[in-house]
């Protein structure tokens, strides 16, 4: 016992210096784990583009951030920037009277339910109470989106430093990174074979819920919003993120689109319906089969009541960071278990 007293010792030591490093960069996590994930998504293509400049170290590091700037981070302000400047000019309508929520609810409810008011056993739920319901839930969304674009502005230094030293991180991460995971992999003791193992799972998630979910989610979201516009749906672009948002997770977009193209046809706008109709049917509906798998290629997948629970979780817990972070949490919850069902049976054995 006495033996063992300066190693326990040591051990609460390093706990205790590991859990006041973390406190230190507690504000900088962020930028931390988005250059890890943009590290280990982006790792092929800095591999590739190393095959071609062998002879130059800064240019191949170079070329692979000004891709991830222009596949991750142009577009994401872009779509940013739209989808609150769509959400302002909203939301001075509804203001101003231009456009009351509630009384397109009530029409669309009209539509959709003509016998609502003659069902006697729900005769306290109106079309009138419905709507008025739903329509101040709406205006309460646009009004808070519209309200972050002073955040936003006010924040702004903050985002630049996050920024700047995500990118910082990243190009660290890209150039050490096979050499910092050896490090790592010999340092923790817990066992070589399980720490690769987990670092796989980490990897492949990471990278499936960046390139197979949030990238096509984009692009099924920015297709729909284009979509909604060009059909005359009012806050087209708000419901483009709406989109998006589904499409992260298994439900999908069809939530959005198909509603929409119901009400059109209900209305009478026949050609407008059969038009979201088709390009929700043929390029929206289409992605998952089509762009999906060949933006995953062999990374693994989970199931997909797993992929939402933990994707629903991680939004609760980390907001916009819990698309990615929470199901790379349910998959190494997985494979923690699934390490240790095959080491009881080789114990047993």
């Amino acid at each position: 016992m006495q033996k063992n007293t300066p190693y326990i010792l040591f051990l609460a030591f390093v706990l205790l210096v590991t859990v006041s490093f973390f406190l230190l960069i507690k504000d900088f996590l962020l930028a931390c784990f988005w250059a890890i994930i943009l590290a280990v998504v982006f790792d092929p293509v800095y591999q590739r583009v190393r095959q071609y400049f062998k002879n130059s170290e800064i240019l191949p590091l170079f070329l692979t951030m000004m891709m991830i700037i222009l596949v991750f981070v142009i577009p994401l302000l872009t779509i940013t920037l739209m989808i609150t400047e769509e959400s302002t000019i909203l939301y001075q309508k509804i203001q101003s009277g231009e456009i009351n929520p509630q009384v397109y609810f009530q029409e669309t409810l009209a539509l959709l339910l003509p016998k609502f008011n003659k069902l006697s056993h729900i005769q306290a739920l109106s079309v009138e109470q419905i709507s008025v319901s739903v329509g101040d839930s709406f205006t309460q969304a646009v009004k808070y989106i519209a309200q972050q674009l002073p955040a936003l502005t006010q924040n702004l230094l903050n985002l630049i430093v996050q920024f700047v030293l995500a990118f910082y991180i990243l190009f660290f991460l890209l150039r050490d990174g096979n050499l910092l995971i050896r490090k790592l992999i010999s340092l923790v003791p817990i066992g070589d074979n399980i720490e690769t193992e987990l670092f796989e799972r980490f990897t492949s998630v990471a990278r499936a819920t960046v390139k197979g979910g949030l990238i096509v989610a984009v692009i099924q979201g920015s297709i729909g919003g284009i979509l909604f516009w060009f059909v005359g749906i009012p806050a087209a672009f708000l419901w483009g993120l709406l989109m998006i948002i589904l499409s992260l997770l298994p439900i999908g977009s069809t939530l959005i689109w198909g509603p929409a193209a119901v009400i059109l046809l209900l209305q009478g706008r026949t050609l407008k319906a059969t038009i979201v109709f088709t390009v929700g049917i043929l390029v929206i509906g289409m992605m998952d089969n089509f762009l999906r798998p060949r933006l995953i290629g062999k990374d693994s997948k989970m199931s997909d009541y797993l992929v939402l629970v933990s994707t629903l979780g991680g939004l609760t817990w980390f907001s916009l960071t819990g698309f990615v972070l929470g199901p790379i949490i349910a998959a190494l919850f997985v494979t923690c278990w699934e390490i240790m069902g095959k080491y009881n049976k080789t114990s047993n054995i």
